[in-house]
């Protein structure tokens, strides 16, 4: 392990693109940390104390905490993730979007173009209303003074403007880690904003254990159980499904070559975290919405709506876990049927003159995968499904403090690891061109020039 880590910065490559990275990741944690102009950081920390988790829990793992102290990167990722799962979506019902994505590289950038312009109006239509809402509280019902120093128009469209220009940033930052980092620059980022909150759950653990909030077997069951969360994510990432193809024989020149016998693997879970980043963001749309328009409903409307809210749709609760159980079933194979088409496999594999044994080249061959891809993507995406959930009805059960999602949460867990796992296959396909030796090999051998 410590030899694959010296390799790293071994590779002039290699090593600008950590750095770079890691240099964007720094950048990214300073700006959630710089509040927005015109805000009282010391009343709105105290009035986020008196609040609690609360559902935007989940929204603050995702921003690094930037989102409760209404800083400049307070959307982060979200309002491009939402644009993205809307253009994917349309993809299968609008014509023109589905011509386009046919059309290859031209297509795919054409795409990407509108996501990002749906991105900035869905990030100031979303912090104008957040500021709405937020600008006028208060401590306590007696008055005093408001979030806002000087509430208003002026207030709200500054804001506004202040986050989205932030969102464009944190995206354009995530492009960059594309380009010329290491990784997948939208996931990195979402990463280092979870565990950049790491340190905070373990602290107010610790605090919670001294003050006798948790009981100390608890903490242990709850250890226990990230271990074998842990474990069931690997087995997700890594596991496969080898179906068997043979090769004819094949005459070149005076030579015959024999017939050969490889696999071709189709993954357990093709969609990766993807299924769990699209079902947390719809889950949370509803608390959202009510914040950003709440003010808008008449009083006992929005208590109405609030209760409801607090009562189902939190971590937890039964009709939440059902509803985010369920999103990840669909999310896992509506992505795998974007990312992989049996039909292409199958017309690769005639052309190469390649053929799964007992099945017919063309549409034998896709039914025969179809079939195959249909039932282990229902395992992988119960299995996903599972380890998202099986947390939160542990921290319901124990009545463990709601900021402990960030700690055992099965959302924030998978993100975590399906991240750092692809990061490390990606610096190990780096290290391999190289003749070096990856992070699960042996001795480092002698590089080959």
């Amino acid at each position: 392990m410590l030899g694959a880590f010296n390799n790293i910065f071994k590779i002039p490559e290699l090593r600008k693109r950590l750095v770079f990275t890691l240099g964007i990741l720094f950048l990214l944690q300073v700006g959630n940390r710089v509040p927005i102009p015109g805000i009282d950081s010391a009343l709105l920390e105290e009035l986020n104390r008196n609040s609690g988790g609360g559902i935007f829990g989940l929204i603050n793992q995702f921003t690094g905490g930037a989102f409760s102290q209404l800083s400049v990167f307070a959307m982060g990722v979200m309002p491009y993730i939402t644009a993205s799962i809307v253009f994917q979506l349309l993809t299968l019902v609008w014509p023109t979007l589905e011509q386009l994505s046919k059309e290859g590289e031209e297509g795919r950038k054409k795409i990407e173009q509108w996501t990002r312009y749906a991105t900035v109006g869905i990030t100031f239509m979303q912090s104008f209303m957040l500021l709405s809402s937020y600008q006028y509280q208060t401590l306590g019902q007696g008055g005093g003074n408001t979030v806002a120093y000087n509430p208003g128009l002026f207030f709200l469209l500054e804001g506004a403007l202040g986050m989205t220009t932030g969102t464009i940033l944190v995206m354009w930052m995530g492009e960059q880690i594309t380009q010329r980092g290491i990784g997948n620059g939208i996931s990195i980022i979402i990463f280092a904003n979870i565990v950049a909150r790491f340190p905070q759950s373990v602290t107010l653990m610790a605090v919670l254990v001294r003050e006798g909030g948790v009981a100390f077997p608890i903490v242990l069951v709850m250890i226990a159980m990230m271990v074998v969360v842990i474990a069931f994510i690997v087995l997700l990432t890594y596991g496969q499904r080898r179906v068997m193809i043979k090769r004819g024989k094949q005459i070149v020149g005076r030579r015959t070559a024999p017939a050969t016998t490889s696999y071709l693997p189709l993954r357990i879970n093709t969609a990766g975290v993807i299924p769990v980043i699209f079902a947390s963001s719809i889950m949370i749309f509803p608390s959202t919405l009510l914040t950003l328009v709440g003010g808008l409903f008449p009083e006992s409307w929005n208590l109405f709506l609030q209760d409801f809210i607090n009562g189902f749709l939190v971590p937890g609760k039964p009709i939440y876990v059902c509803c985010e159980f369920l999103l990840i079933l669909f999310f896992a194979y509506f992505y795998t049927a974007i990312t992989f088409n049996p039909k292409d496999i199958a017309e690769n594999l005639q052309k190469h003159g390649v053929a799964i044994p007992g099945y017919k080249h063309g549409a034998k061959t896709e039914e025969y995968l179809n079939t195959i891809l249909t039932r282990i993507t229902l395992a992988g995406a119960i299995m996903l499904a599972a380890v998202a959930v099986l947390p939160q009805i542990f921290i319901a059960w124990s009545h463990v403090p709601s900021q402990m999602n960030d700690f055992l949460g099965g959302t924030s867990l998978i993100i975590v690891v399906g991240v750092a796992l692809d990061t490390v296959n990606q610096i190990e396909n780096h290290l391999r061109v190289r003749n070096y030796e990856g992070f699960r090999a042996g001795p480092m051998r002698r590089p080959r020039f």
